[in-house]
């Protein structure tokens, strides 16, 4: 009997057909096979919300190859995930291939033999509450993205989106950097005074003076930076100096100790959002980074599933942590009893179990190091140390208060002892790359009350109150799941989505809203408060579990979206009303350093300052928070100034000016202008350099018949003889460059100048060949010498791992050539 299993990746199959042999064919559908159609709403809102779904052009040959392979078997398993995304997808494959055979579905929660095996003595039909869950949210996230990027389009600017998890995520950005904005910071001198007891010498900070306590950054509110305390006595530059060298003049003694025990609990193991969370962190990588090394490493069998909601571990999973801790530090590291640890999370999904290492022995780290390489390696590490932690002992450390006193005066320090590691033996968490487990303790010299100390010295210290911090990938994830918008299992595509459509940018990993942002937001609030309310996301998201758990009617919860009732208004209702352009377009008015008032608005050409008649464009990459009145009298003024002029061409009248837009510096003669050089400043522009640069193209002489033209274009200088082209590049000089040099680049091999090899990745494991990350013509790409992939944009050179790239290759590899599109003359 011959048996048919279809997965979604092509990479799970390599892992089944090792377990499974002969007997089963095992097929990809690469994801979805089928979808709502790009162009157009797709949804019949008159006719109870009925979706059309379209087969994407890419899987129409994975269609052909599975109808091909249903004909030469006798059973159909669906394997693909186990989550509502999986769901749905075996229900379209069942939906579009329509089998004539037995369909059973297939879950299973890690790719190992024993858990396959398993799976098959307990398969069951398509869960269609779940389905209708995926359907529902996809309608809804239709419902509310379509129309609602259209209204954006007309009456802010083109190309902008709007969505039901992606609009609140940019809204908590965008207040944030307005509290921020608002923030003034506040200076404020703390003394710091070195002790010694005998020859031990240690540091103490000062936090009482005349029976006052010592103002600190606590005592000042975070969103002003104005003093929120007023119990406190604030020292300024003058007083901590003034009273630093009195200090040294008196007598200190121990006045108090007061010693305090403390119990640290390990933490649950790691669930969707956590794991991205701690991997943002530890491993210095994008969220989505950290989901695809995790995909990597369950669809080759060394994890569980990755998208859960659970923080339940099977008894298997305990036991092979227990096993383990025993084996690697001994029985006394074992917490007394299985820890069981339950989910916090708002509207937890349907349970699946934590993330952990895969089979019911926990391979560990070092066993793996000649099978994963770079992040790949690191996130198991991770995984696998929080697995383990979760079931050992508690860590028990002893903090010390100390406070020395002199006078008026009373310092403080703290000390802290581990006087039993547990859990932190194997993972201590951390916001550091490497945590490391002194980094707990802080030891003090024996200590007894009353005892004198001698004083080193007296230290003023100068502080200034800070913002509340910009969220990173990490906080933004925690603060969504806390508040209950949008599933875990979304969070790294709407951290990847916010970022490349340019609501967002990423500064020394801050995600700093732009300007586009504000004016999305502001647009949504004014039309469409719901939609951006963080209380209603969470509702809706509530709602939706709520149809996956058959408690409550996919089609009477999109009728109430959409069409409204009573107070609610509906979706339909809110696109359908007047919209004023220029309103729309005003993003806020701000005030410059003279105190006039200067809008900001938002263009066709991007985000610029309007003063009566005159416009100054900002940069792409402004930081919100630094419009301050003087850089906008700044920006202004720079407009207004006259470009600098240099003098024109032999026979000319025009002189050639110099100008700054929207792409940056570049000339202009009359109607021509041209850019600067690549890393040219505008401070290296001579008149002889403006007058070569605008007399582009230059014709450098003759080859093989034709002119060799040499100039600058959209992607930088080149020169063009006949039909061919051929970048100039350093060390050449466009400028300078003569018909030899050009001869030389023409009959130069194309293929040698198309891509240089920017690191080499490894061997991929299953073939031997090696993978190279090349730099192309458009761009970054990983080849295995036969199939080539380019780069996501949310993938960086650096950061790059083997693992991703040999993702990258098999998924390319899937999709089959790129088919070229070919055009008829028209009659």
């Amino acid at each position: 009997m011959k048996n048919l299993i279809i997965v979604e990746s092509p990479s799970k199959t390599k892992t089944l057909k090792k377990f499974l042999g002969d007997a089963f064919d095992i097929k990809a559908s690469v994801g979805h096979i089928r979808d709502l159609p790009q162009k157009d709403l797709g949804i019949d809102t008159e006719h109870g919300f009925k979706p059309t779904y379209v087969v994407s052009p890419d899987k129409k040959k994975v269609i052909r190859d599975i109808r091909a392979s249903l004909k030469e078997v006798d059973m159909l398993y669906l394997a693909t995930d186990p989550d509502r995304e999986g769901e749905a997808i075996s229900w379209h494959l069942l939906e579009v291939l329509k089998p004539q055979i037995p369909v059973k579905r297939l879950v299973f929660n890690e790719i190992t033999k024993a858990a396959i095996l398993e799976a098959f003595e307990h398969t069951r039909d398509i869960d269609t509450n779940l389905v209708a869950a995926q359907e529902t949210r996809r309608i809804m996230d239709r419902l509310f993205g379509f129309p609602v990027s259209k209204v954006l389009w007309y009456n802010v600017k083109g190309g902008l989106s709007a969505g039901r998890v992606q609009s609140p995520a940019i809204k908590l950005i965008v207040d944030r950097e307005k509290l921020r904005s608002q923030f003034k910071a506040s200076e404020y001198w703390g003394i710091e005074g070195e002790f010694l007891a005998g020859d031990e010498p240690f540091k103490a900070e000062l936090v009482e003076l005349e029976q006052k306590r010592v103002a600190s950054g606590k005592d000042f509110n975070k969103n002003t930076g104005a003093l929120s305390a007023s119990d406190t006595i604030v020292i300024d530059e003058q007083l901590a100096k003034r009273t630093a060298e009195k200090f040294l003049e008196r007598k200190w003694a121990v006045s108090n100790i007061e010693e305090k025990p403390i119990t640290s609990n390990p933490y649950p193991p790691f669930i969707t959002s956590t794991l991205q969370q701690e991997g943002v962190r530890k491993l210095h990588i994008s969220s989505r980074q950290v989901m695809r090394s995790a995909q990597h490493l369950y669809e080759n069998g060394y994890i569980t599933y990755i998208r859960t909601d659970s923080v339940h571990l099977s008894n298997e999973a305990v036991q092979a942590a227990r096993k383990a801790i025993a084996d690697l530090y001994g029985e006394q590291y074992l917490s007394d009893k299985p820890r069981i640890y339950k989910s916090k999370v708002k509207n937890a999904q349907e349970a699946h179990e934590a993330i952990r290492p895969a089979g019911s022995k926990f391979r560990s780290p070092e066993e793996l190091k000649t099978e994963l390489t770079g992040k790949d390696w690191q996130l198991y590490d991770l995984i696998w140390k929080r697995s383990i932690a979760c079931q050992m002992a508690s860590a028990k450390l002893l903090q010390t208060t100390v406070k020395i006193s002199g006078g008026d005066a009373v310092f403080r320090v703290r000390g802290r002892v581990i006087q039993f590691q547990g859990y932190f033996k194997a993972y201590v968490k951390s916001r550091e790359k490497e945590a490391k487990l002194e980094d707990r303790e802080k030891l003090l010299p024996t200590l007894k009350e009353g005892q004198e100390l001698d004083c080193g010295q007296m230290t003023p210290v100068q502080h200034f109150t800070k913002p509340t911090a910009r969220y990173t990938e990490a906080s933004l994830i925690k603060e969504m799941e806390s508040l209950g918008i949008g599933r875990p299992s979304t969070y790294a595509s709407i951290m990847d989505t916010i970022q490349t459509r340019g609501y967002v940018k990423k500064v020394n990993g801050a995600l700093v809203p732009t300007f586009t942002a504000y004016a999305v937001v502001q647009f949504l609030e004014r039309h469409f408060r719901d939609l951006v309310d963080l209380q209603f996301t969470a509702n809706l998201e509530e709602s939706l579990d709520g149809i996956s758990r058959a408690e409550l009617d996919a089609g009477s919860f999109l009728d109430h979206f959409y069409f409204g009732e009573g107070e609610h208004p509906g979706l339909k209702n809110l696109t359908d009303q007047e919209f004023d352009k220029q309103q729309s377009r005003l993003i806020m008015t701000v005030e410059d350093a003279q105190g006039n008032p200067v809008q900001l608005r938002i263009g066709r050409y991007g985000i610029y300052l309007q003063n009566g008649e005159t416009n100054a464009t900002l940069p792409e990459d402004f930081i919100p928070s630094e419009l301050k009145p003087e850089k906008i009298t700044e920006l202004l003024q720079k407009k207004n100034m006259e470009p600098k002029q240099f003098p024109p061409l032999p026979g000319s009248d025009e002189p050639i000016l110099l100008k700054t837009g929207r792409f940056g510096p570049y000339l202009q003669c009359g109607k021509k202008m041209k850019s600067l050089l690549p890393g040219m400043t505008v401070e290296e522009v001579t008149g002889t350099i403006a007058q070569k640069i605008i007399a582009l193209p230059r014709n450098l002489g003759d080859y093989k018949g034709d002119p060799v033209m040499a100039d600058i274009g959209r992607y930088g200088p080149y020169i063009k003889c006949g039909k061919v082209n051929r970048k100039v590049e350093p060390p050449l000089n466009l400028l300078e460059l003569t018909l030899q040099e050009a001869v030389g680049l023409l009959e130069s091999s194309p293929a040698k100048r198309s891509s240089t090899v920017i690191r080499e990745l490894g061997e991929d494991k299953t073939n031997g060949k090696p993978i190279v990350l090349k730099k192309g013509r458009y761009g970054p790409y990983v080849t295995d010498g036969e199939v080539n992939a380019t780069l996501p944009r949310n993938l960086t050179p650096e950061e790059l791992t083997l693992g991703e790239a040999q993702q990258l290759i098999i998924d390319k590899r899937a999709k089959g050539p790129v088919k070229r599109k070919t055009y008829k003359r028209k009659k």
